[in-house]
């Protein structure tokens, strides 16, 4: 059985799952929606209660039918480079990719509904405390009262956007941003805004979750390291990251998550304080770990890799059905 991979042409990081695949004999193809009705084709057949469908891209002809498993990393726009793209033509060409693809047995890596659930930054806050994980205290609002209001009780914040998008084409990564003390709030009112209660942090953590193996790194705060650089990803350079282990209070919060949220695979931000804890920031149902698997020399590649060329469960995970513990 094969292993579909969904992702853009420029994903580099889902090469390094590919080798370990081919590595170890497990058909796997991979496709970007994007090049729907161009260099992909799909066909898929309904009659006596049946269903055969099947994809083409690059040269070979795979059954729906027989996928073992679909890894759902950074696909394209579906037919976003067909000759004549098309809001219209994006929507069919969506509604007949994963709809056909949702009718097979395959485990996914993340299921697309759930996926696009665990994006909404509020959901993940609320659903991190009610599985036990420290959560910093955080505002959304669109109220300028209510921000100052936030802000006299704590007066350390961060700023960071809800959705982490970016108006401008091609999109760019948006720094979360520290508040200063004389900040005016009035221009809340014009978009919500997150406000967060800055955690002097000792270290950053990147913790890469696939079923149920966790692979945690850590990267040291330098002492000298500049109050206002409180994105790690825009930080000047520093220590490198480093293996590190789970705390016993985090690691059942972190799997209660991922089952609650029906993911198979989380990359959870969290910033550790002066006594050692951890403090959930978010999780990213599609992180990178490339940067970490180079620093680190954690097989997460590989362990990504085992998962996906599992057998087909007898019964597979269903979003928002009885079977939804993944592992």
């Amino acid at each position: 059985m094969t292993v579909l991979i969904l992702t853009c042409e420029e994903d580099v990081t889902a090469d390094m799952v590919v080798v370990h695949l081919n590595a170890t004999g497990v058909p796997v193809v991979r496709v970007d929606p994007a090049d729907l009705t161009g260099g992909v084709s799909l066909s898929g057949e309904y009659v006596h209660g049946r269903f055969r469908g099947h994809l083409s891209a690059g040269g070979r002809l795979v059954s729906i039918g027989g996928l073992r498993s679909v890894w759902v990393r950074r696909p394209g726009v579906p037919a976003a480079r067909a000759a004549q793209p098309s809001a219209w033509l994006t929507e069919e060409a969506t509604q007949a990719l994963y709809g056909m693809l949702r009718g097979s047995d395959a485990r996914w890596m993340n299921h697309p509904d759930a996926a696009r659930r665990a994006r909404h930054k509020p959901w993940q806050l609320r659903l991190a405390q009610r599985c036990g994980l420290p959560v910093p205290a955080t505002l959304i609002t669109t109220f300028p009262r209510a921000a100052r209001e936030f802000a006299e009780r704590y007066p350390e914040l961060v700023v960071k956007p809800v959705s982490g998008a970016h108006p401008q084409d091609p999109p760019r990564a948006v720094p979360t941003s520290r508040v200063a003390p004389d900040t005016d709030f009035s221009a809340v009112a014009f978009g919500p805004t997150l406000l967060q209660r800055r955690i002097t942090k000792r270290a950053d953590i990147r913790l890469t979750v696939v079923g149920e193996r966790m692979l945690a790194a850590r990267k040291a705060t330098a002492e000298d390291a500049d109050p206002d650089d409180v994105d790690v990803r825009f930080a000047a350079p520093g220590s490198p990251w480093l293996p590190a282990e789970v705390p016993p209070r985090i690691a059942p919060g972190v799997l209660a998550y991922l089952s609650e949220a029906e993911l198979a695979y989380g990359a959870f931000d969290f910033a550790e304080d002066a006594d050692g804890t951890w403090w959930f920031l978010e999780c990213n149902q599609s992180g990178q770990f490339g940067f970490v698997e180079v620093e680190t020399g954690q097989p997460i590649a590989r362990t990504i890799a085992e998962w996906l060329a599992r057998p087909v469960p007898v019964q597979p995970s269903h979003v928002n059905g009885r079977h939804t513990k993944v592992r």
